[in-house]
């Protein structure tokens, strides 16, 4: 591969005048945008020519570019694919006479749902998903699979456009054909009410809103009904069930803002009644169990979340100021999430960015945690389908040590192993090392760090590293073990997880430390972490590899802006780098829900200014940057796929180096890629084998 491929593509200047609170600025790749993006999102062959023809040079370019890669690129690939179990099942979780499962055989991308007798018995086949993606003509994606509380059929929602969605059908859980229901834009879960024929769904709107939750009795009638329906174009909407199964729940939530709405699952017909109207700022789940409804809230001050109680029953409006504290607030210690069981108590905590389950017996109060002791790792309930049991799954893993299943006797607090990931290529966790830092950012904060590298590694400036990061809407990268990255590490890499503000790694407040005016800490954060990998040996400026996709493409561009020469290279994976034109545009799905995320800066002169100050599109500078990787989804309702184009082109334009600026646009695909475990393993490959060409390593 070249440092200059020819031809590169140089998308055509149609200035685009915009003017808001005293500032002028000019778009002039605004035009990407298609006016009837709804419609490509549904159809992307309804995409303008004039932008088809420039994506599709686009894709010529760094297909010509990359094609000195393509034997590194295909080794990666099988490498990657020789560390899969060829055939391996999910966990078997029962529920009453049944076991469900999904299971993969050899070669297979999406496998079948199955479920087998709990006593004994012969298998059989819900949904063969394998099957149906070879009558697939281009993407295919499963989505919720759901059998009805009778064991007698299945509903489950197929996306075959990448635009997350789904068209439902429902068929029996014993096998046979399935009928299409004429649901075809539903969103997320699908939800049965108690008698077994009338299904609860999420729909989505003219612009990819979750914005209402239907019904429908699937024997009698095609036509839905209205269960709830959310009229502030800022709040999504899901459906689910409560944990004692005794109601449907519907929420209605931004990133700041939640509230809980009930219907009895077994008088699916009944208005749903709020169970505490929303109030900003104030979020809240809750947990039926025993009588009494548990609610995991910040309310009344608890910023790290806090467990209340009262014996307000789901499916009544309660008062949240007769809540009365259950399980105390500690700062610092955030609750990710609580389940309610018939005699226990479940919650999942966090702090200093190491995860734990509590577990509370309800019938004398004593508590114990499931802890772990290596230095980072990952902890995961596994969510089941029955309430009156004490036997529960989690999940564990490390950056060296593969994914483990264990059942776990609640009551007795006996572990037994179900599944150990298995490694075919081989894999020894001794070869490796993870390690646990902290490094102090240019504010005097510390910032958690996690490495991963092969044994024997020493920080001598030699080594490259791929720092990855996210950084927005609380979410926290966890420091599991991902087979993928040994393809690095083997070659020489520390693979480097920055655990910066805007995610909840040291508790909520470290969130609130990098959103909104405060949101340059997470991009702060992320420089800083990469010099002080300089600092202390593990690498060198013009070795560190950037990596981030979605809100963490936007990391990665404010990050290139701030210091181009730190990094070697960049990959932005369906990069949320156009923020500012993005977050001004009310029609797109996701702009209203998040001005609680980064602010309104149609309206607040001062988001608007802390956006202009950082959007990596806006703030691209004549600069020799280093090669960039940049990856979309034609059909990407989160992140539209205009903002990568956009920021290539303009990359392109003010690039004083020789470096290559790439966009490998996905023409058939969304916000996720390829489906399919193994078409998903060949984007990591290529983005791993551009990686290894820029620090020298290809």
């Amino acid at each position: 591969m070249t440092n200059t491929p020819p031809n590169a593509p140089k998308a055509e200047k149609r200035p685009y005048q915009q003017s808001r609170f005293g500032h002028q600025w000019t778009d002039d790749y605004a035009w990407l945008k298609d006016t009837n993006w709804q419609a490509v999102l549904r159809d992307p062959s309804k995409l303008s020519s004039d932008i088809r023809t420039h994506l599709e040079a686009e894709n010529r370019y760094t297909e010509s570019a990359l094609s000195p890669l393509k034997a590194l690129d295909t080794a990666l690939f099988e490498e990657m694919k020789a560390r899969l179990e060829p055939a391996r099942s999910s966990t078997k979780l029962p529920h009453g006479p049944w076991r469900y499962y999904h299971r993969f055989e050899a070669g297979q991308e999406h496998g079948t749902y199955i479920r087998e007798p709990r006593e004994g018995g012969t298998a059989q086949t819900l949904l063969d998903a394998e099957a149906l993606s070879q009558d697939a003509d281009g993407f295919f994606d499963v989505g919720d699979v759901s059998h009805s509380p009778d064991h007698a059929r299945v509903a489950y929602g197929l996306d075959l456009k990448g635009a997350e969605n789904h068209q439902v059908f429902v068929g029996p859980a014993s096998g046979g054909d399935a009928d299409f229901t004429g649901i075809d834009t539903a969103a997320g879960a699908l939800v049965w009410a108690m008698d077994s024929k009338t299904l609860f769904w999420v729909e989505r709107d003219e612009n990819q809103r979750p914005s209402k939750v239907l019904y429908r009795d699937i024997d009698r009638s095609s036509a839905a009904n209205t269960a709830f329906t959310e009229s502030d174009p800022g709040f999504f909407v899901n459906v689910g069930s409560s944990d004692d199964d005794r109601h449907i729940v519907i929420s209605a939530h931004n990133h700041t803002t939640s509230e809980v709405w009930a219907v009895p699952m077994d008088r699916p017909e009944t208005n749903p009644v709020c169970f505490a109207m929303r109030r900003s700022g104030i979020e809240y789940d809750v947990a039926p169990q025993g009588g009494v409804t548990y609610i995991l809230s910040n309310d009344h001050g608890a910023i790290d979340f806090a467990v209340f109680q009262t014996n307000t029953p789901l499916g009544e409006t309660s008062d949240p100021a007769s809540w009365s504290s259950y399980i105390d607030h500690q700062p610092g210690c955030l609750i990710l999430g609580l389940e309610a069981y018939s005699g226990h108590l479940i919650r999942l905590e966090r702090e200093n960015a190491l995860p734990r389950i509590v577990i509370r017996d309800m019938a004398d109060k004593t508590e114990h945690a499931i802890e772990m002791d290596e230095a980072a790792y990952s902890l995961g309930l596994v969510g089941g389908y029955e309430y009156d049991t004490t036997l529960i799954h989690y999940s564990y893993s490390s950056p060296t040590t593969p994914a483990s299943v264990y059942a776990y006797d609640m009551a007795t607090r006996e572990r037994s192993l179900v599944h150990r990931q298995i490694v075919p290529s081989g894999h020894d966790p001794d070869d490796y090392v993870t390690e646990r830092i902290e490094i102090t950012a240019r504010d005097g904060e510390t910032v958690p760090v996690t490495l991963l590298y092969r044994k024997g590694v020493k920080p001598d400036g030699s080594n490259p590293v791929l720092l990855y990061g996210y950084g927005s809407y609380g979410l926290t990268i966890p420091a599991d073990f991902r087979t993928g990255r040994l393809s690095l590490v083997d070659r020489g890499f520390v693979y480097a997880i920055a655990h910066i503000r805007g995610g909840m790694a040291k508790g909520y407040g470290w969130y609130e430390a990098g959103k909104l005016d405060r949101k340059i800490n997470t991009f702060n954060d992320f420089v800083d972490v990469g010099h002080a990998l300089v600092d202390l040996g593990w690498t060198k400026r013009g070795k560190v590899v950037g990596h981030g996709g979605s809100a963490g493409g936007l990391l990665v561009g404010a990050a290139l802006n701030q210091d181009p020469g730190l990094f070697g290279a960049v990959i932005g994976a369906v990069p949320f780098v156009d923020v500012l034109n993005t977050m001004s545009d009310t029609d797109l799905p996701l702009t209203p829900p998040e001005w609680p995320e980064w602010g309104n800066p149609i309206e607040d002169e001062t988001a608007f200014r802390t956006i202009l100050s950082y959007s990596p599109y806006e703030n691209i500078q004549k600069a020799d940057y280093p090669p960039i990787l940049i990856t979309g989804g034609l059909t990407d309702p989160r992140v539209t796929y205009w903002e990568p184009a956009k920021w290539a082109a303009r990359l392109r334009d003010h690039q004083t180096g020789e470096a290559p600026i790439l966009l490998k646009m996905n023409m058939e695909a969304g916000h996720q890629g390829e489906s399919g475990r193994y078409q998903s393993l060949k984007e990591t490959a290529t983005e791993y084998a551009f990686a290894l060409w820029a620090v020298g390593k290809a």
